[in-house]
């Protein structure tokens, strides 16, 4: 990245056009600018053959299929759901959130989100959207618990033979602060007794722990050991202190967890406390914990 914010290839396709062109676009009305938008898409769809099509098929990490059998994981999520308590509200997520969803709530740059022309983005993290909408009925609930699952699509690269789409099951709870670091606690047993018991009945042979990291968070660690872990001792899965966790600090706000199976080696799902509905809603005493499931992972570890 250049001292303006643009990389070699951005830099190098402002030159190729002419003088003013990025401030024109750049001060055009967003009506406007969707309409040219469009009309460049229309354009350029106009010369695309079948053919063409086809090798996209095959070379386009991401528009390939994912590799996983859907009656399985209909199935697995169908478990999940049944699950669920009762007073945690299912929300069917739309394909697509307001441009700047992503990178507006958390610190994750544009870059790895689908942006498209109609001032929208694909949907690259159902947390995110959750947390909007959980802020939306927060003006009409004392607490909210919302529940989703959803196959997103991020723009990162993942490696050689990773996909770039999989599908999540997502909670987020929001609630009140009522200091000491009570609201947080609370919210984090049910996320994580939630968890529990979804990998202790359906994948209790591989291995299934639960593991939470305190980032540099003195009230929370203490709520971690007056609250969080006797709530979970008798559980059907195992809470382990992770201390030397890095990975989330920044993202997360105080504390996070994991979910992993084979004895801690495969990761399955992330979570944590974030500062997203505060920032929504601009109220600081708003407590917001967020997780998630990745399926596909666990499909290979259910015990049918």
């Amino acid at each position: 990245m250049d001292r303006g914010g643009l990389s070699g290839a951005e830099r190098r396709v402002w030159a190729s056009l002419p003088a003013g062109a990025r401030s024109a676009l750049a001060g055009l009305p967003g009506a406007d600018l969707r309409t040219l938008l469009l009309a460049v898409a229309r354009d350029r769809a106009a010369v695309v053959h079948p053919p063409g099509v086809l090798r996209r098929w095959r070379e386009d990490r991401f528009v390939r299929p994912a590799d996983v059998d859907p009656r399985v994981l209909s199935q697995v999520e169908a478990r999940i759901w049944a699950l669920l308590p009762a007073d945690v509200t299912g929300v069917e997520l739309s394909p697509v959130v307001p441009l700047g969803t992503c990178s507006a709530v958390a610190p994750v740059s544009q870059h790895r989100v689908v942006s498209t022309v109609r001032g929208t983005e694909v949907l690259s993290d159902p947390t995110n959207a959750l947390a909007v909408e959980a802020a939306v009925r927060r003006r009409s609930s004392d607490e909210v618990h919302l529940a989703a699952v959803h196959r997103v699509l991020r723009a990162q690269d993942f490696g050689p033979g990773a996909s770039a789409h999989f599908r999540l099951f997502t909670l987020v709870s929001s609630a009140r602060d009522a200091g000491s670091g009570r609201t947080e606690a609370r919210l984090l047993v049910r996320h994580l007794s939630f968890w529990a018991r979804v990998l202790g009945e359906l994948a209790p042979a591989a291995g299934p722990r639960l593991h939470v990291t305190v980032f540099d968070d003195p009230v929370f660690r203490d709520r971690l050991a007056d609250t969080v872990h006797p709530a979970l001792r008798e559980g059907p899965v195992p809470l382990r202190d992770e201390p030397e966790r890095q990975r989330g600090r920044g993202y997360y706000a105080g504390g996070a967890v994991r979910l992993t199976l084979r004895d801690g080696t495969l990761e399955v799902g992330d979570g944590g406390f974030t500062d997203w509905t505060a920032r929504l809603t601009s109220d600081a005493k708003e407590r917001c914990v967020i997780s998630c499931l990745a399926t596909e992972r666990l499909v290979g570890e259910v015990d049918r």
